[in-house]
């Protein structure tokens, strides 16, 4: 495993005015591993303490308790060594708007220990294998979304590291842009990096990871692949709106077809196992009882379903 963590917490003290503090716990006791070529998410809301924990494991925040080791080191004990084996590529980007990004990324490789004519040679290098090359003597503050972020993945890889941390890295980007990162991002693996990246969007999730963790209240909820996770609801699941939730969920419990029910923002969802054809059945329980539907959809589960079944909430509104 390039990344092993057990227990690990993380508690600021917060200041609340008139000279009083407040412990608050970002991460609270969190164990997980990643695998040598692996994509792997912390899918969670804003505040869930998934930055926290991917800053813990970059050795730029202490862990207030629990070890963790990356690459083979420990973050606290072996910091520097583990600093030589990571990329890391924040939610700010890391890049000068003011300046070229070929300079930010020949300034990133003298940082790494590269001499002057290896830092450059690097630089032409990541830049081709990014299609940077024509927008590289622009001032960042210039260019595009998309290419800031290709720009900031350029960096976190400049020292060829076997691992990399991208913190939320499609946040703000336009679906195109998200779509050709993603493409980037799935490369990395194919060459063997391994990453460890922080997102609150499910269909990212969904399509770039090998395993992932939902991260809720600085703890993990729920571990596995997509698939696994998805399996842990029935296939299927049915959103109605109606007058009176809660006699219809009474009815939908009793009915041997409906796996679980769900009442989450003036919705009901009912989840079940082949949903097309148990469909009409649910209609007629719903007919019978004299509950008149307002809305109805019908959708295969999806991580917010998982999301939904351990917090009580959904994710998107979460996020």
């Amino acid at each position: 495993m390039i990344i092993e963590a057990h227990d690990l917490r993380k508690t600021f003290v917060a200041r609340r005015g008139r000279g009083r503090t407040e412990e608050v716990e970002a991460v609270r006791g969190i164990d997980l591993s990643v695998g040598e070529g692996e994509i792997f998410a912390c899918l969670g809301p804003n505040g869930a303490g998934k930055t926290t924990t991917v800053r813990m494991l970059a050795t730029f925040t202490v862990p207030t308790s629990g070890t963790a080791r990356v690459a083979g080191f420990d973050v606290v004990k072996e910091a520097a060594k583990v600093r030589e084996k990571i990329g890391y590529v924040g939610q700010a980007g890391g890049i000068d708007d003011n300046a070229p990004g070929r300079a930010s990324l020949v300034m990133a490789a003298r940082i790494a220990g590269l001499s002057r004519a290896q830092a450059l040679a690097r630089a032409d290098e990541l830049m081709a294998a990014f299609s940077l090359a024509e927008i590289a003597d622009r001032p960042v503050k210039t260019l595009s979304g998309g290419q800031k972020r290709r720009f900031s993945l350029a960096i976190g890889l400049v020292n060829r590291p076997p691992l990399v941390f991208l913190d939320e890295p499609t946040t703000g980007l336009d679906p195109q842009n998200r779509a050709n990162l993603w493409d980037e991002i799935r490369a990395l693996r194919d060459q063997g990096t391994s990453v460890l990246l922080t997102t609150h969007y499910l269909d990212e999730a969904d399509a770039l990871c090998d395993r992932l963790v939902i991260v809720d209240h600085g703890r993990i909820v729920a571990e596995g692949t997509a698939a696994e996770l998805k399996k842990e609801v029935a296939g299927d699941v049915v959103t109605l709106r109606l007058d009176d939730l809660a006699a219809a969920r009474a009815l939908l419990d009793a009915e041997p077809y409906i796996k679980e029910t769900q009442e989450e923002g003036g919705s009901l969802r009912a989840y079940l196992d082949d949903g097309e054809h148990n469909l009409p059945a649910l209609l007629r329980a719903l007919e019978a009882g004299g509950l008149a539907i307002r809305s109805i959809a019908l959708d295969r589960a999806t991580l917010d379903d998982v999301f939904l079944k351990h917090t009580g909430r959904s994710l998107r509104d979460a996020a």
